[in-house]
């Protein structure tokens, strides 16, 4: 979500932190600003819309020395919560030109907080919640407090989760920091100190890393760096040394890194199998660790493309394992009051490892006594260090806010688990394990295969692309795909669009048939394609534009649809135990293709963020 910068002791701070906030765009944002201290004043500069606007502000005031001869500055973008989309709410937010705030996350109490300062004079100049923060600042700085005292006494005042930086110009060689479940890392450097939203951001400045934890505050300073944690003990954190991955940030030649990280598929997902597929068929996941010491259920928590992901992985664990899993949005777990009888462990699921609904999620499990694990992209992320085990997909950086290497990669991991499980209780035997392992290495090639029907699939997205509504059909294992790629849909290019099991259909869904409104089914001959089929004929018979992707034994069986796909032939077992990692290919081709041709923003879609931490 929102990305902080901060930097102090290096010249040129700004244009540094400039630098930084170029490495958040993937997260998505919909303004920015930066703030320096020259000479004892403060200077703030702010934009709505992408980075470069604010860029282009800097460059008209090249002339104008105090915004770049500084060693101290701030930044940030900005995904809006509070506030609509305008400078006077973009970040950092001010107060009485001498304190600077920069905030990632929500203070919950602010409406309570502001009114307080309004009858204390203070005057608000946006509508967001991140402004009480610079005016407790200065009400405490007054006072007497040094900064480190004055933050101290904000936090006191605050509730959320939250993560912040502030400046003053009372003290122009400090900053105040503090993390509360919204992740924060500091940069040390031998001339300077930095802080960043991730390390990412300042791994152009320094490859030595401190993640604060949750509690976390301290002060900043250029050779000096105090941590202190939520009973202001001070404290001394690991530090990390971090390597950059600069050569996979970089669009390679495509047009967008959406585009970019499908076709990266057929050569990461060989580096999350290897992780964990070893010669002889060997699967090294550690089935105690995971919570299954003996046979229990699991609960499986994430949000997004990730819950999606989870539901594929409940098919297969209850199916190769026979171990019952319950699935829950992560944002709805903890509020539930959910029942842990017979449960042994929570697995969730994220991208970033930094989703705040899915972070609490993890927590709220730790509390009512589960075994804690993750499945995470991101390692050194807060939700790796929490949990009590973590599953790397080790596919690199995903930079496009709509996930596609790391959903597949998530399935891979899922997989492996439920060969895992089903190895210790479900009794299976050697030439069944061999079997099954077997398909995980002809995965990557017949990713790669899938990747081949990229043309036909420019040809059904060209034809739907001014649909103003479309409908998706999966039965089975293929259900959560019909949910993925509505999302997927939805996501980058904007058309209204929704996944239903295509059984359901006549349960409600089919009122929503009208002429030419697209209906795609995602369908292999698995045994049970018949009863999809015939689905997939009460939309035709309604008017709807009827769209297969399916193999060729469906497709003649379906030869009424308007629009078909043939998808290459594999092994029967092969092709329908791991249908959804084979068809999430064409349901992101799909969707990338018709958001290219409505020239919508692929990589970062308008009200999306690439890591969601506010719940």
């Amino acid at each position: 979500m929102c990305g902080v910068v901060a930097v102090l002791g290096r010249e040129n701070a700004s244009k540094l932190v400039i630098e930084g906030l170029k490495k958040l765009e993937y997260r998505g944002y919909d303004s920015a600003g930066i703030a320096s201290i020259f000479q004892g004043s403060l200077q703030t500069i702010k934009s709505e819309g992408k980075l470069i606007k604010l860029i282009d502000k800097l460059e008209n005031l090249s002339s104008d020395k105090s915004y770049f001869d500084t060693s101290i500055a701030l930044g940030h973008t900005r995904w809006a919560t509070h506030g609509n989309i305008s400078v006077e709410n973009a970040h950092p937010l001010i107060s009485e030109n001498k304190v600077a705030v920069v905030h990632n996350g929500i203070i919950e109490n602010y409406l309570a907080l502001k009114e307080q300062l309004i009858a204390e004079g203070y005057s608000f100049q946006s509508k967001t919640d991140t402004e009480v923060l610079p005016h407790l600042f200065s009400k405490y700085l007054k006072l007497g407090n040094n900064l480190l005292e004055a933050g101290r006494l904000v936090l006191n005042e605050i509730k959320g989760a939250f993560a912040f930086v502030a400046v003053s110009t009372d003290f122009p060689d400090q900053l105040f920091i503090s993390r509360n479940s919204s992740p924060l890392a500091i940069g040390l450097g031998e001339d300077g100190n930095f802080v960043g939203s991730d390390a990412h951001s300042i791994d152009h400045l320094t490859k030595r890393i401190i993640y604060l934890e949750d509690g976390d505050h301290g002060l900043v300073e250029t050779k000096n760096i105090q941590i202190f944690d939520k009973n202001t003990n001070k404290v001394d954190r690991k530090i990390i040394n971090i390597q950059a991955e600069f050569g996979l940030i970089t669009k390679a030649g495509y047009s967008h890194f959406m585009e970019k990280e499908i076709f990266e598929q057929p050569s990461v997902i060989p580096q999350t199998i290897s992780n964990y597929l070893k010669e002889d068929s060997k699967i090294i996941i550690d089935i105690d660790k995971l919570g299954f010491e003996k046979k229990g259920s699991l609960v499986i928590c994430a949000a997004g493309t990730s819950y999606y992901a989870a539901m594929v992985g409940k098919y297969w664990i209850e199916q190769i394992a026979n171990i019952p899993v319950i699935i829950d949005l992560a944002s709805e777990f903890r509020y539930r009051n959910p029942s842990i009888y017979g449960q042994n462990s929570i697995l969730v699921i994220s991208q970033s490892g930094e989703s705040l609904d899915t972070l609490m999620a993890l927590r709220h499990g730790k509390t009512l006594g589960l075994k804690t694990n993750a499945i995470v992209n991101v390692e050194g992320s807060t939700i790796d260090r929490e949990a009590d085990y973590s599953l790397y997909t080790k596919v690199g950086p995903e930079v496009g806010v709509a996930s596609t290497k790391s959903f597949t990669s998530q399935l891979s991991v899922l997989f492996m688990i439920a060969l895992a499980l089903g190895k210790k209780f479900n009794e299976m035997n050697l030439q069944e394990i061999n079997e099954k392992t077997q398909y995980l290495n002809m995965l990557p090639t017949a990713i790669a295969r899938m990747l081949e029907i990229e043309e036909e699939i420019k040809l059904i997205a060209n034809k739907i692309k001014n649909a103003k509504n479309m409908i998706f059909l999966g039965r089975g294992l293929l259900y959560p795909l019909a949910l993925e790629g509505a999302l997927k849909l939805k996501e980058i290019s904007y058309i209204h669009a929704e996944g239903f099991a295509a059984g359901e259909m006549k349960h409600g869904p089919i009122a929503l048939i009208e002429d030419d409104v697209p209906v795609i089914m995602f369908l292999v001959s698995d045994g049970n394609e018949d009863k999809s089929i015939s689905n997939l004929q009460e939309a035709h018979s309604r008017g709807a534009n009827t769209i297969l992707i399916s193999d060729k034994k469906c497709i003649e069986k379906a030869d009424f649809a308007h629009l078909k796909l043939e998808i290459p032939e594999f092994e029967s077992g092969f092709k329908s135990l791991l249908s959804p990692l084979l068809m999430s290919i064409p349901a992101q081709l799909l969707a990338y293709h018709v958001a290219k041709e409505r020239g919508t923003d692929v990589d970062q879609p308008r009200n999306l963020a690439k890591s969601v931490t506010v719940e």
